[in-house]
């Protein structure tokens, strides 16, 4: 498969915008997609400790997603980061998808729907059998779409690293 091109299906519940470019992701995206992180948690009030705003990798994620079990993507309009999404080994053949972003403007695009999908699909492909998010329920329209795209709700896992997240799904992959 191409890994620069990805044509997610579309429903009638979610058009899908042309040819969303995703690449993995490279240090010389690290700054952008730490500051679309950061930017986002900040609108919503969440750049506090317990959040990923505080993550230690944060400025540096091409170091941390580039080991065994992990994948970071990012999604280039016009050459520019306009989001990213990554996931890392949560338990055996769980993994956690991490660090959902998109710039404001390309929201209510399906564009989070396309990236959650192509994600899906890596972690299918690194013998992944379901995934794991946690959120918090500031981030109402993070909540319709995990919903949406078929994760279901769950109790607070044990050992959750982000201790502000209020909100946990998981999804049979």
């Amino acid at each position: 498969m191409n890994m620069n091109k990805y044509t997610p299906k579309e429903t009638k519940e979610t058009p899908v915008p042309a040819s969303p470019e995703f690449r993995p992701l490279a240090p010389e995206h690290d700054a952008a997609v730490a500051e679309l992180v950061r930017s986002n948690l900040r609108q919503f009030g969440l750049d506090i400790p317990g959040t990923a705003y505080f993550d230690e990798a944060l400025d540096h994620l091409s170091d941390y997603y580039r080991q065994p079990g992990r994948a970071y993507y990012v999604l280039l309009e016009a050459g520019r980061v306009v989001g990213g999404m990554g996931l890392a080994e949560f338990r055996g053949d769980c993994c956690e998808l991490q660090k959902l972003y998109l710039a404001d403007a390309v929201k209510g695009r399906g564009l989070g729907c396309a990236l959650l999908r192509f994600l899906e699909d890596r972690a299918r492909e690194m013998g992944y059998r379901s995934a794991y998010l946690e959120t918090h329920s500031k981030l109402t329209a993070a909540l319709r779409l995990y919903e949406h795209c078929g994760y279901e709700e769950i109790p607070r896992p044990a050992g959750v690293v982000h201790g502000t997240m209020d909100r946990f799904f998981k999804k049979c992959l």
